[in-house]
């Protein structure tokens, strides 16, 4: 009977890359979680940097146009030792970023370990645990040829997990400061943007 009073909410969930830049959308109503869309971007075919973060932008998007996500959730890029690497993939986490708050949706980043620890309980867990774990939280199977697109729906999970942990419930100002992210960072420095 809770169930049926429980308000839909849609997560957009995004694992950036500059090769291939994975996604999911889950549905969640009470506690039934529901797989709306996944998939990947192919980014490779493009042949500047400046093409890529374009094709993300209109990819997300149409996402966002076609599910009307309440919320983003998307993976901190990790740190290499190539800073080269790390510029281009912060710069398409940044593009995703954007397409978003072009539509006023609210974007909460979580670090890979984050989202491992989230599905699995391990946060060196492989990508293969993680769609593995995906297809009993789901209750289906995962298509092996969408194998980048499970750290996007995992990252989706991982929201809709701390979303509704007490510590996040108690209230909205800590939650956006205990996670950061933009949204902090303007509430906090009102002075330093323009």
């Amino acid at each position: 009977m809770q169930q049926a009073d429980a308000p839909e909410k849609v997560i957009i969930g995004v694992d950036p890359g500059t090769q291939i830049m994975g996604y999911g959308v889950i549905s969640v109503k009470g506690q039934q979680i529901t797989l709306v869309q996944y998939g990947v971007i192919h980014l490779s075919k493009y042949t500047t940097h400046e093409l890529k973060l374009k094709k993300i932008f209109e990819r997300i998007s149409q996402l966002i146009t076609d599910y009307l996500p309440d919320e983003m959730a998307i993976e901190d890029p990790f740190y290499g030792k190539n800073p080269q690497s790390m510029l281009k993939l912060g710069r398409a986490q940044g593009v995703a970023m954007a397409a978003a708050l072009a539509r006023d949706i609210p974007i909460v980043e979580y670090s890979p370990k984050k989202v491992k620890q989230s599905v699995t309980g391990s946060g060196n867990a492989s990508k293969e645990q993680v769609a593995y774990m995906l297809e009993k939280i789901l209750k289906m199977e995962l298509s092996k040829e969408f194998m980048d697109a499970t750290d996007g729906i995992a990252i989706a999970i991982c929201h809709h997990y701390h979303a509704n942990s007490p510590a996040s419930t108690s209230s909205s100002s800590s939650k956006k400061s205990k996670k950061g992210g933009w949204g902090a960072f303007v509430t906090e420095n009102p002075g330093r943007v323009k």
